[in-house]
């Protein structure tokens, strides 16, 4: 009734503006709480709420603080996961992204190959950071972690400008005699031959640059990329196992075993959701390498059918 009564009399259900409780917080309050919570992005509402109380001698709940700071467009998410990028790094990656900064049609012989491990569960470690829209890829928004052997399955992969490769499961430890002989024989080097002026892109695994491996590629006149160290972030395919990941936890029906994860792994890599069908202009590349500083990059899809 008393809605109907509100929309009678003055034509409108919403509550009006300044109307309820006054908030504890002026603007300038609100202001030095978000200064407080972008001085440390991974600081819960709790530790939050104990700061501002020494802060200020005013007691203020978790919510009010979470509230607060969601006004202000401060969202707790979870951070972006790197590998931690020394000071060498740097420098080679944007060294890297000066030489390719002109590549435009060359990108289309590039094909971009890695392997990736896929765990029956992923462990959420309830570690947020707030940050606004378009932060992501803030220093202070990023958490590194260095990888972790899980109960999982991993896999090969390679996509090229309108191909991609078969997807291989690899069973144990991967060397450099069983890369070129469940990889690079099998699959990786037909693959190549397939595409003419191919050149094959790796990261700096040891297995990938054992000194057998060097001198397999030169017998079978394979063009490498150079690629600089810890850039995994700059290769398309990494997309590529990330839309992966998401569907898979995403999908309500738990796997239970390795096996089951490795044909659902199948059945995303050949069918990719059409949402994802995008494109990648493979010079943002070394462009976003170098507008970042050198750091990290943002990911972007690579063309439709290399999906």
């Amino acid at each position: 009734m008393r809605v109907w009564k509100q929309w009678t009399d003055e034509c409108r259900t919403t509550r009006k503006s300044g109307s309820g409780p006054r908030n504890v917080t002026s603007a300038r309050d609100d202001r030095h709480l978000v200064r407080m919570a972008r001085t440390d992005r991974t600081a819960s509402s709790r530790q939050l709420a104990a700061l501002w109380s020494i802060a200020t001698g005013v007691s203020l709940c978790a919510s009010s603080i979470r509230r607060r700071l969601l006004q202000c467009g401060l969202r707790a998410r979870t951070p972006l996961y790197r590998i931690p990028l020394t000071h060498d790094h740097r420098r080679l990656r944007l060294q890297w992204a000066n030489q390719h900064r002109d590549w435009r049609a060359d990108w289309q012989h590039v094909v971009f190959s890695d392997e990736s491990r896929f765990n029956l569960w992923y462990h959420d470690g309830r570690i947020r950071v707030r940050r606004y829209a378009g932060e992501r890829h803030l220093p202070e928004c990023i958490i590194e972690r260095h990888s972790g052997r899980t109960p999982g399955v991993m896999v090969w992969g390679a996509i090229a400008y309108h191909r991609r490769s078969q997807l291989l499961r690899i069973v144990g430890n991967l060397n450099s005699n069983r890369y070129i002989r469940e990889v690079l024989q099998p699959e990786a080097v037909p693959f190549l031959q397939s595409l003419p002026g191919a050149v094959f892109q790796q990261d700096n695994a040891r297995p990938h640059t054992a000194r057998i491996v060097k001198s397999f590629f030169a017998a079978q006149q394979v063009q490498l990329l150079p690629w600089p160290a810890c850039s995994p972030d700059m290769s398309p395919i990494e997309h590529v196992w990330d839309v992966i990941g998401r569907r898979l936890a995403r999908d309500p029906r738990p796997v239970a075993s390795a096996d089951e994860l490795w044909l659902g792994l199948i059945l995303r890599y050949l069918h990719p959701p059409k949402s994802h069908l995008g494109c990648l202009k493979a010079p943002g590349l070394s462009l976003d390498c170098i507008e970042n500083q050198n750091s990290f990059i943002s990911e972007k899809l690579w063309h439709a059918s290399s999906l």
